[in-house]
């Protein structure tokens, strides 16, 4: 397994990252099959786990905490804060009220007294980025974290924490967890520029485009456990992205690769990206990643991925996984 620097940080990390969102009761529940998986994934060779307070109520974080028992010293352990976690209002956010009880109860789940990478996991609208950058930079310098992060940001928020940071003397962002694929190729635009520009490290996540180009069959029965409209063929960005995964599948065939290894060679290919994150659910699934991490994609398929999904394309807006209130909330659009 390969490693690169992680932007600034000088921490250095593994070309895979283990994510842990399916480990728990959004994917795996037996807790000593999901500690195989990490124990088998770091066996391997990855020394970067990543998971979020939010990934089955916490649940994720208990079982990483207890497999990285004994192994804790070797590991660049990521997690992530913003998504509710309760029924209060303050259960939330990004607010200096929320970030420090998050970290104690990350920190807590997790078993361990840092927290290698801090994530604020969405932007949040109610809070100005000074608060949040402020509460985590005494986070850091109280030891707890050793580096901070944003996840799912669009470019122009990414400037602005950049610049709160310089401007208001806080640690400032070193890390962006985008979304990126084969498929949802949105963040080339401006989101992986951004983040060379500032020289943050870059550890995407959904590679296999919540299982689109997983190799397997996507048909409706096939779907029956899974969010419906990810997968609704009468949705018209579905529909764009059934064709391309049958373009993709011909062009993985021909260059004798599984779908897989072909897409997520293709996020590692990109010179912004330092990690592509895997989200096994079982040992199979993350014994078949494992086999395509040395596969590296010449040229010409490049150029024909391209043809088929053009850069910067989202084929479905949806993939982007982040709309700002401008565009959900109707209100904001109109004069009272």
């Amino acid at each position: 397994m390969q490693r690169r620097i992680l932007g600034g940080t000088g921490i250095s990390v593994s070309e895979y990252a283990l994510g842990a969102m399916m480990l728990g009761g959004w994917g795996n529940t037996d807790h000593d099959d999901c500690v195989r998986i990490v124990h088998r994934a770091l066996d391997a060779g990855i020394n970067f786990v990543d998971t979020a307070d939010v990934y089955a109520a916490g649940e994720s974080e208990e079982i990483v905490g207890k497999a990285l028992k004994g192994r804790r010293e070797d590991v660049v352990l990521a997690t992530k804060a913003v998504s509710s976690m309760g029924p209060d209002a303050n259960h939330g956010g990004s607010s200096r009220r929320w970030i420090v009880r998050a970290v104690e109860d990350s920190l807590r789940r997790l078993g361990t007294d840092y927290i290698d990478l801090y994530q604020m996991h969405r932007p949040d609208p109610t809070t100005d980025i000074d608060e949040t950058l402020s509460a985590l930079s005494d986070l850091v310098r109280a030891g707890k974290v050793r580096a901070i992060g944003s996840s799912t940001f669009p470019a122009e928020q990414i400037v602005e924490a950049q610049w709160t940071a310089e401007r208001r003397g806080h640690l400032r962002f070193r890390t962006e967890q985008p979304p990126y694929s084969m498929l949802a190729r949105g963040v080339e635009n401006a989101v992986l520029p951004t983040a060379q520009r500032y020289g943050m490290g870059v550890l995407t996540w959904g590679p296999l485009s919540a299982g689109w180009l997983s190799g397997r069959d996507l048909s409706a029965s096939s779907r029956a456990g899974l969010e419906s409209q990810k997968f609704d063929l009468s949705i018209p960005g579905n529909a764009r992205k059934a064709e391309a995964v049958h373009a993709l599948s011909e062009v993985a065939e021909e260059a004798g690769l599984p779908l897989p290894h072909l897409a997520t060679a293709f996020v590692r290919s990109h010179p912004a990206v330092t990690s592509v994150i895997i989200g096994p659910r079982t040992l199979d699934q993350l014994d078949s990643m494992l086999e395509g991490s040395e596969v590296t994609l010449g040229a010409d398929v490049l150029d024909r991925i391209d043809a088929i999904v053009p850069p910067g394309t989202d084929l479905n807006r949806a993939d982007a996984y982040y709309l700002p209130p401008a565009i959900t909330d109707a209100s904001l659009r109109r004069r009272r």
